[in-house]
């Protein structure tokens, strides 16, 4: 069995959310959930968090975790696992996010053993099915599709698979001045069944990667498509690289805001 290495970046300096990764979630800090997660993955033989900042590398050895200090330039969460990985010896290293509590061992498993059953694939990653319109045609909702035997095709935060004649937008010459919830009043009027009908499959962002596939990656100059869509998976799909699709039954969301503690504490209490 290949050597497996769960790496969750972590950096506190967020945007939107500083310091998210310490807030506190049910009583633990939000990296604390998703380490505790990682360590319940069956083909993972360590974890490990990569951060820019002392006082997450303290907490994740405080609980009794192991992290390692990187470079604070780093412009992704690729780059800071790869920094990570350079002297660990492995064959696959699974990205975690640092920001998903809910992420299921199961899930991480999942993107380890479509590395091991298929040696054409380079990375990994999970969709889940979607029929909901408004994840269908949220930006913030990543979609892909992929070929007949499952390596990713395309990733957009667009709605793709868009279905041409159904999808009609009425007004076309204001079309760019629609927004998404008016999309959605129109194609909901037009079709009762609507949710029934049509399906795409919503990305689910964590990847595996053979460990040169992860350095080659994070080395890599960003990409045009990149650059417009805000995806790094598809700096690896312009050079040619193949990204492995698996099917999940299981959802998870990240924490971005501090809005999204609300929706996490309530998604713990349902669970529990």
């Amino acid at each position: 069995m290949p050597h497996a290495v769960a790496i969750i970046p972590a950096r506190f300096n967020s945007t939107r959310f500083p310091g998210k990764p310490l807030v506190s979630l049910k009583g633990k800090p939000v990296i604390q959930h998703v380490y505790e997660q990682a360590m319940h993955a069956e083909s993972i033989n360590n974890v490990l968090v990569a951060t820019d900042d002392k006082r997450i590398f303290d907490a994740v050895n405080g609980f009794g975790g192991r992290a390692v200090m990187t470079s604070v330039s780093h412009a992704s969460g690729t780059d800071r696992i790869a920094e990570a990985a350079m002297g660990i010896d492995c064959d696959i290293i699974v990205n975690v996010q640092g920001d998903e509590p809910f992420i299921k061992p199961q899930m991480i498993d999942d993107v380890v053993e479509a590395l091991n059953n298929d040696n054409r694939a380079s990375m990994s990653t999970l969709a889940k099915q979607t029929t909901d319109l408004e994840e269908i045609f949220s930006p913030n909702i990543v979609k892909v599709v992929f070929d007949s035997v499952w390596f990713a095709m395309y990733f957009s935060r667009a709605p793709i698979p868009y279905y041409r004649d159904e999808w009609i937008v009425q007004n076309t010459e204001h079309r760019t001045q629609n927004t998404d919830s008016d999309i959605l009043f129109k194609l909901k009027t037009r079709h009762s069944s609507l949710v029934t009908c049509y399906c795409c499959y919503k990305h689910i962002g964590i990847y595996g990667y053979r460990k040169d596939i992860l350095m080659r990656v994070a080395g890599m100059p960003e990409a045009g498509l990149e650059k417009i869509e805000k995806l790094e998976q598809l700096r690896a799909l312009a050079s040619g690289i193949r990204i492995k699709v698996k099917e999940t039954s299981y959802d998870t969301f990240g924490i971005d805001i501090p809005e999204d503690l609300r929706k996490a504490e309530e998604w713990l209490n349902s669970s529990s």
